[in-house]
């Protein structure tokens, strides 16, 4: 038998044995969510066996391709479902029949389906449910829902302000939250986070669950400018972010208790936006080290869209830069960066790119409030390549800001890159200049941006790659 441990509750230090038996009484699957949502009707003879497989893999059909299906794709599929009916019943059929929808290319890819008779080069406008996939793939990393696939059969998404209409009410549900979980999270390059590991001997504090706290910080960060509709500038400039405890106590912020994420003013100009935070402070840094060069070109390329030329090949590695001074004192990495750049072929790029990065240097490797390194005061003055002097996060945050439009401009790319699953081409920059500027004047509104993507030709068209046969169809994984 079994002890008890106080209040009736058995012990298990006392358990000697345990014995369970059963299913008892089995008659059958049981229901289940899924099971209803296939099965929408039940035959009660075999006569009903064949239309009611018609409806159900018709539908699920539809839901997996994003479209109806035509005739011959139903048969095709039915074939599947007679097979499986055939060794194990109705309800065998239709397994068969919802594994080969789930095989299919259709569902796998998003294939968008060109009009007949359209040469190859040319450009076509997109189908409603083509349309309705791309909006909803972008908007919410997800398939179109019920709404928008009943908006597509009515041929509202290409009628005057139903694309308009549908995109707003989507930017308004809470799976929105797929554009900070996938674009930011993308355009941010969150992942490289994962590839910086701290040495464990000088940051014995980080872990993965502050690494991962500090991807959530920024991912909710950017969802909430897009559910307030917030100005795009507020990524580089904001007074804020989003802290459980364990992160706001690793930033020094008092006051914050509990693990769920939430609003949390900055005390001082320290960080400002996603400049300030972890995901982007700790994925420029080395394991012992941080490094201004990471961080600037990280600036240049993601913020700015300019980035740098690759190093010369015959350019040896800062990290091949002494370590110590003749008299035995450790350098800074200020000043091996000073060493490192008296070489003629790394000078002009990395005038460009350290003082954005010494700027940044008061952040540690773990993305820590410092202001000395090997027990030397840090010097992060520089001057823009503007000649403005920047020394701080703030002073860079500030000096980026007196020329918003390259910034609007590298995000809407983004935007646009993102939401057409290609890369942006130089007949896409007319586009990408005129939605800035249409946004410059509210102040660049974020909404402004995503809906300036989707309202444009290149959203709501396509180019014929190949002749108009069924080989040729383009096609974007999910």
């Amino acid at each position: 038998g079994a002890g008890t441990g106080g209040a009736g509750v058995t012990t298990l230090t006392h358990v000697r044995d345990l014995v369970v038996r059963g299913p008892l009484r089995v008659t059958g699957l049981s229901e289940s969510v899924s099971r209803r949502q296939i099965f929408t009707c039940r035959p009660t003879s075999a006569a009903e066996e064949l239309p009611c497989a018609r409806s159900i893999v018709a539908r699920i059909g539809a839901v997996a391709y994003r479209r109806p299906l035509e005739t011959r794709e139903v048969d095709a599929l039915l074939q599947f479902y007679a097979s499986g009916r055939q060794r194990s019943g109705f309800e065998g059929g239709i397994r068969e029949a919802v594994e080969a929808v789930l095989a299919s290319p259709h569902f796998i890819f998003r294939l968008e389906r060109q009009p007949e008779r359209v040469r190859p080069g040319a450009v076509y406008q997109i189908g409603d449910f083509e349309l309705a996939s791309r909006l909803s793939f972008f908007l919410w990393g997800a398939p179109p829902d019920e709404t928008l696939r009943n908006a597509a059969a009515t041929r509202e998404l290409t009628a005057p302000g139903g694309l308009e209409k549908h995109a707003r009410r989507m930017l308004a549900d809470p799976r929105a939250g797929a554009l900070g979980e996938r674009f930011a999270a993308q355009w941010l390059r969150l992942q490289d986070i994962d590839k910086v590991h701290p040495d464990p001997n000088f940051f014995p504090n980080f872990d993965e669950m502050l690494s991962k706290a500090m991807r959530t910080e920024t991912i909710t960060f950017f969802n909430d400018l897009v559910q307030r509709n917030a100005s795009a500038l507020d990524i580089y400039r904001a007074d804020y972010s989003f802290l459980n405890e364990r992160l706001a106590r690793h930033y020094g912020i008092p006051g914050v208790a509990g693990n769920h994420f939430r609003k949390v003013a900055y005390p001082d100009d320290r960080r400002q936006g996603v400049l300030g935070q972890g995901s982007m402070l700790v994925q420029t840094s080395m394991a012992n080290r941080t490094s201004p060069v990471l961080r600037g070109k990280w600036v240049m390329e993601v913020l700015l869209g300019t980035p740098p030329p690759p190093a010369p090949a015959d350019v040896p590695p800062l990290e091949n830069t002494k370590e110590s001074s003749d008299d035995g004192a450790t350098l800074t990495t200020r000043k091996r960066m000073e060493m490192h750049r008296e070489d003629p072929g790394c000078r002009s790029c990395h005038l460009f790119m350290d003082p954005i990065g010494l700027a940044l240097d008061n952040f540690d490797v773990v993305a820590r409030w410092r202001v000395r390194e090997n027990s030397v005061s840090l010097d992060t003055r520089g001057d823009f390549y503007d000649g403005t002097p920047v020394s701080t996060p703030g002073e860079l945050s500030r000096v980026l800001l007196k020329r918003p439009i390259p910034l609007m401009r590298t995000l809407t790319e983004n935007l646009m890159a993102y939401a057409l699953g290609r890369r942006t081409e130089y007949y896409d920059q007319p586009t990408i200049r005129a939605i800035t500027r249409a946004a410059e004047a509210d102040g660049y509104p974020i909404s402004t941006l995503i809906l300036g993507v989707i309202k444009s030709d290149a959203f709501r068209s396509s180019r014929a790659e190949a002749p108009p046969d069924a080989s040729t169809n383009s096609s974007r994984s999910h």
